[in-house]
Order: C-alpha cells, then sequence, then structure tokens
C-alpha cells in the first residue's frame, strides 16, 4: 500500500488549514425527502449517504442493494462486476439496468465479458452522497440499458469533516480510508483515498485482492449555480473462487469453499476525468474514462478441452469520449404552469481490443476472436411537464436514439483453423422511445401514479456484424442492434408526517425476441420474447429522528411468451424478494444496523423442473462515536449461512470423469461464511 503514502501525507498535513476554514456542508436526506409532487411513478426514490452509512457492506456494488428489489451477489472473484437481479430479471452484471456516477456511464457496451458490464469497485462508498433510483421506462433522460430502470449515483462536493479510518477484518482484510475538503482555488476540493487488501474464506486459494482507488474532486460555486472537475483513479487484481459443481463437493473432491480450477482471475483499471456545470436552467457534463481488463474464466473446466482445460481470457481495452446537456424552460399554456426540458447525450466507445483467447494457467493458447470496435451513439430527448389543476399533472417523453458501429476483426485465422476476417463490418440502427405519466395528488400526503414507457438496450457491436460462429465455421445470423422493452404500471406513494415513506406498483415489462451475442463464446444465441409483471412495496417508518425500520418486499411473476418445448419459464429470474432493516443512530454516540435479505427460488430451466434453493443473509453493523473518534464492528452473513449467492445449471466435466462425457449439474457459489470486520476512524 506504498501508493498510499503521499495521499495520506497531503491529507493529514492540511488538517490544520481545513479545521481553520468553514467546510460547506451539503446534506441529502435521503429517504426523507418527500417526492409527492416531483416524482414521475411510484418506482423511483432517493437514498442519502446517512443511510449508505449505516449499511453494513461485503462488496462496493451492494450500495444498489439501496434500490428496492434489487439483489447483487457474486459468483467469482471480488474484483469482478457484481451479478444483479431486479424485477424478474437475471440482468448477469448489468443489462438492462442504467447505471451512472456522476454522469458517467457505469454500463459497458461492448464489453469482453458481457454486454452492460456494470463494475462499481472503482466507487469510494463513502463519497457517495446521493443514489437516486428509477425503475420502469418511463423517464425520457435515461437511455440504453433501461428495460428495467437505472440509478444515477452523486459523489459529494464537500465533507464536514476529514477522516482516517483503518478496518481489520478475518482472512486477512484490511482497508485504509483518508477523506478530506479542502478551500483551494475560490472553491472546495474533495480527496479521498482507498486500499484493500483481502484473501477471502476460500479453502484452496488466496483471493490475493489488491485494490486502490483515488478521488478527486474541485467544485466552484458559481453566481447561478456549480461548476465541479473529479478526477477518478482505480487499479485491482484478484484470484477469483468461481462457481463449482455440486458433484465435486459430493464426491468430496473439493468442499464447499473450494476451486476447479485454481488460477483463474483479474485484472482491471479504470481512469476517468469529468466535469459537471450547473448553471441556471442549463446542466450539462462531459468525461473521457480509461478503462482495462483482464478477465480469466473456467465454468466447464475439461469439456472442450479435455487436455488443456477449458480456460479463456477476455479482454477490454477502451477509451470513452462523451458527455450530456440539457436545458429547462419554464413557461405556461392556457394558463396552467408547464415546463419543457430538452436534453441529449453523446457517447464514443474506442475500443482498442475486445478480445476472447483460449488459456492454461493465465497463459495464452490462442485467439477464439479479437476485434476493435469504435462504437458510437447520439440520443435526444424531451420531456414536457404540464400541471393541469392543483391535483393533476402529466409528463410526456420522448427520445431518439441512433447508434453506429464499426467492428475491425483482428483474429484472421483463429485457434480453431477458422478465417474470421469477414466478421468484421459497419453497421448501424436507430430506435424512437415514448414515455407517459399521469399524476393524481389526493392530498399533501398522497398521490397516484399511472406510467407507460417505450426502453431499450443495445447489443454488442460485434454480433452485429458477425458472419461465421468462431468455434465451428458454421454460417450465422447477426444479431438486433437495439432491441424494444415496453412498460407500464399503476401506483401510490405516501408521505406521512414526516415519519411515514411508502410506495405500491402494479408493472408490466414486455422485451422483443431477439439473437444476443454471447461474449463468453464469441457467437449468438437466440432469447425469445418475454414479460414480466409484479408487484413491490415499500415503507420507511421513522420512530424517532433516531430510529427508523424500512420494508421492502418484491414479487414478480416472470415468461416467455413464445412457446417452446424447453417450457417458458426465464431461468434466474426471482419470484419474491424481502428486505428489511432496523436502523439507529443516537445521539449519545451509538449507531447501528441490522439487516435481512432473502430471495426467493428461481427455476434454473426453462420447464422448471430444476430449481434453485432460496437464500437468506443477515448482516449487522454496530458502533460508537467519541468525541473525534468512531468505531465500528460488521458481522456479515450474521448466521453463518452457507445458502448459496447465486445458481446456475449447465454441462461441464471433470478431469476425473470418463473422456466425452458431458455432465448436466447445478453449479453455485456460496455465500461467504460469518465474518468479522472492525474498523476505528479518527475525524478532523
Amino acid at each position: 500500500m506504498k501508493r498510499l503514502a503521499w495521499v495520506l501525507l497531503i491529507l493529514c498535513g492540511n488538517q490544520v488549514i481545513a479545521a481553520e476554514q468553514k467546510i460547506e456542508t451539503v446534506e441529502v436526506e435521503g429517504r426523507r425527502i418527500n417526492l409527492v409532487g416531483e416524482a414521475v411513478s411510484a418506482s423511483e426514490g432517493i437514498v442519502g449517504q446517512q443511510e449508505i452509512s449505516l449499511r453494513p457492506l461485503l462488496r462496493t456494488g451492494e450500495v444498489l442493494e439501496l434500490v428496492p428489489g434489487m439483489v447483487v451477489t457474486q459468483h467469482s472473484g471480488t474484483g469482478k462486476a457484481n451479478q444483479y437481479f431486479l424485477r424478474g430479471f437475471n440482468l448477469d452484471h448489468g443489462t438492462d439496468f442504467a447505471t451512472s456516477v456522476d454522469g458517467m456511464p457505469v454500463n459497458m457496451r461492448t464489453h469482453g465479458h458481457g454486454q452492460g458490464y456494470s463494475d462499481l469497485n472503482f466507487l469510494i462508498p463513502e463519497v457517495v452522497s446521493q443514489l437516486a433510483y428509477k425503475k420502469g421506462a418511463y423517464y425520457a433522460d435515461v437511455g440504453d440499458f433501461s428495460g428495467a430502470g437505472g440509478a444515477q449515483i452523486s459523489t459529494t462536493r464537500s465533507l464536514e469533516q476529514g477522516l482516517l479510518e483503518l478496518t481489520l477484518g478475518e482472512d486477512n482484510f484490511y482497508r485504509v480510508l483518508a477523506m478530506n475538503s479542502l478551500q483551494i482555488g475560490g472553491g472546495t476540493t474533495t480527496v479521498a483515498v482507498e486500499g484493500n487488501r483481502y484473501d477471502g474464506p476460500w479453502s484452496d486459494i488466496e483471493e490475493d485482492l489488491d485494490k486502490i482507488n483515488v478521488f478527486l474532486k474541485h467544485a466552484i460555486p458559481l453566481e447561478d449555480g456549480q461548476l465541479s472537475f473529479t478526477v477518478m483513479a482505480y487499479d485491482n487484481s484478484w484470484n477469483s473462487a468461481d462457481q463449482i459443481p455440486s458433484r465435486a463437493v459430493e464426491q468430496g473432491i473439493i468442499d464447499e469453499l473450494g476451486s476447479i480450477d485454481k488460477t483463474v482471475g483479474g485484472e482491471s483499471s479504470r481512469y476517468s476525468l469529468n466535469a459537471n456545470l450547473e448553471l441556471g436552467d442549463w446542466v450539462g457534463s462531459a468525461y473521457v474514462i480509461d478503462y482495462d481488463l483482464n478477465l480469466w474464466s473456467n465454468f466447464t473446466y475439461f469439456l472442450d478441452d479435455e487436455t488443456n482445460g477449458d480456460q479463456f481470457e477476455q479482454v477490454d481495452n477502451r477509451t470513452i469520449y462523451g458527455g450530456q446537456l440539457a436545458y429547462l424552460l419554464e413557461g405556461a399554456l392556457a394558463g396552467r404552469t408547464m415546463s419543457n426540458k430538452f436534453g441529449g447525450d453523446l457517447r464514443v466507445d474506442d475500443i482498442n481490443e475486445v478480445g476472447l483467447y483460449r488459456s492454461q494457467a493465465r497463459q495464452r493458447l490462442g485467439a477464439i476472436r479479437s476485434d476493435q470496435v469504435t462504437e458510437s451513439s447520439i440520443g435526444l430527448y424531451w420531456e414536457n411537464r404540464i400541471t393541469w389543476t392543483d391535483s393533476l399533472r402529466s409528463v410526456l417523453g420522448a427520445r431518439y436514439d441512433y447508434y453506429d458501429f464499426d467492428v475491425d476483426d483482428k483474429t484472421g485465422i483463429n485457434i480453431n483453423s477458422i478465417d474470421l476476417s469477414n466478421n468484421g463490418g459497419t453497421s448501424d440502427d436507430s430506435i424512437s422511445s415514448v414515455k407517459a405519466s399521469l399524476i393524481y395528488t389526493f392530498n399533501d400526503e398522497w398521490e397516484g401514479y399511472i406510467s407507460a414507457g417505450q426502453g431499450f438496450h443495445s447489443n454488442d457491436a460485434r454480433g452485429t456484424t458477425i458472419r461465421l460462429d468462431p468455434t465451428d465455421g458454421s454460417v450465422i445470423d447477426s444479431v438486433d442492434p437495439l432491441v424494444r422493452s415496453l412498460g407500464y404500471e399503476v401506483g401510490t406513494r405516501g408521505f406521512i408526517s414526516d415519519r411515514i415513506n411508502t410506495s405500491i406498483s402494479l408493472w408490466t415489462l414486455e422485451l422483443d425476441s431477439e439473437l444476443l451475442f454471447v461474449g463468453d463464446a464469441g457467437n449468438t444465441e437466440p432469447s425469445r420474447a418475454s414479460e414480466r409483471n409484479g408487484i413491490e412495496i415499500t415503507g420507511y417508518y421513522h420512530f424517532t429522528d433516531q430510529i427508523s425500520l424500512d420494508i421492502e418486499y418484491a414479487y414478480t411473476n416472470s415468461k416467455f411468451t413464445e412457446s417452446a418445448p424447453e417450457g417458458n419459464k426465464i431461468p434466474g429470474a426471482i419470484k419474491n424478494v424481502f428486505q428489511a432493516g432496523l436502523n439507529a443512530d443516537f445521539s449519545s454516540g451509538w449507531f447501528g444496523s441490522l439487516r435481512v435479505r432473502h430471495f426467493g427460488e428461481r427455476p434454473l430451466l426453462e420447464d422448471g423442473s430444476v430449481k434453485s434453493d432460496d437464500s437468506t443473509i443477515w448482516n449487522l453493523r454496530a458502533g460508537y462515536r467519541m468525541s473525534n473518534w468512531v468505531f465500528k464492528a460488521d458481522v456479515l452473513n450474521l448466521s453463518d449461512s452457507d445458502d448459496h449467492d447465486i445458481d446456475y445449471f449447465y454441462a461441464s466435466r471433470l478431469a476425473s470423469e470418463p473422456a466425452g462425457v458431458a455432465t448436466d449439474d447445478i453449479h453455485y457459489h456460496v455465500i461467504e461464511p460469518r465474518t468479522i470486520r472492525l474498523s476505528m476512524g479518527y475525524k478532523f
């Protein structure tokens, strides 16, 4: 962790300066914000840093579990993007849920591992000031990956106090965090540095996680707004304990914390520079992101290559440029209050290499395919809001998105002796979307919503020009570049006596059939049209200003709408999700949170003949503030559950099994055993 030393010295050296200067404090109340009169649907909300700080987290990506109904798990190493589940979607690593940080997209399109790959490991949870979520496709400013919704994460502009914190835990876990705000150059400069090491609980590998994050933001107040510049840097490496076959545990080959291939893992980095401007009725941002990933995986072991094994390496090296600009025009229509918001966004992914290689013990054996890609998009949107009466208002939105794909195949003759030189080329597509909501305000405390909207997700650029399957050379069809979704819901929201914040929504989401590009194989596979519908209920009750209870329940029914002999159930679609937490933050100095998350069984095959078990996990945080000191204890997986983080059903072959024999089996990743982490922090 020597890389932290210089930043720590700067932060500590400026402690006296910070103490002598008044730092602007921005307070975000999160769940206690009254959205009656502001929200577009019953499925949007805001979460503040106070709630985030009380929540015990095993992994950074779990901040998205603050979105009601969202489940965040992992089937691989800590450094890999999480698995996300929401509204009957197994979102894989992010498809159909759009995530951004300070206006920068997190979802990676045409990604080496999977479309929409959303890795949040570059985020320091303590610098998040607000998480605003919007579920459904009813919001004109949300474009790609918008089927199930999106989350917009904002980072802090200033800190009330500086903080030095050290966290120690089992399995050689340690984390160092340093953060502070200073008055420099007519504005506020906030610096945060995080270093994290972790070996994990695995019985036959050390995860050897080595992560560092740096955050630097300079915010300048303007006469009618705010201007900020942010630099973020992230570097990480890790070994993975991937999902394992049930039969290997049952036969005593490994235990539940064991591995079949002990050489998988990854390396990743992300460096970004972005600017955000709020000036009167104008809001804009611009960004540039440099991103790298090398990821080694092996899910089938010795099924395809009985000699060298089935390990493969996925490579992603890119630079992303882009930005957004929006203008709000206030006015009137026939004496009725009206606003029109006009906006646009631009994004260019300059992908130097997106590749798939066969490997053994992280050594390349040959390329399956390797491409250079330029993917560009532009989106334009308009949103109109009219207050028709004191009780009735409407929101109407429309957007247009255009995509251009340019794929340059660099593979030539691949490891399977197939000439892929014709798999490159160009393609383009566009899509128009309409969204609308009608809102009726019953009184100061209750509001009802009817919402409908079209959304979409983009497909991998390589799939739009593909002609030959790189595994066997067969002729295959190209994918649909942009795939339509349609959602609608009715709901209600209540905000009562500044104590109760509740919402109920009944929703439906339809997704068109499509061919999908499969990043793990470099080819395509069909996906049928589907429909998901459900109900979501949330309740947040503040007994006092110091004690609160939150309860969230989501039920989803999911099915393919096109019949097929194999069945119509959607593998991985969760039917029941329940989360609850009891939170306390006392003026005496004590604070904490006890939380439970349950997600139910789900089909692993289309006919429902194989299902996963349900899963429940409890987490606890307890802490005490004394003068400038803060002490915390996190007990993660409090009940020491051996439930599964995730389950899949597919064929694989172990080295000890007969040649040419594929065995269908449940492959799973167990929840990490109970672990205790202790933190000591000093505020200045």
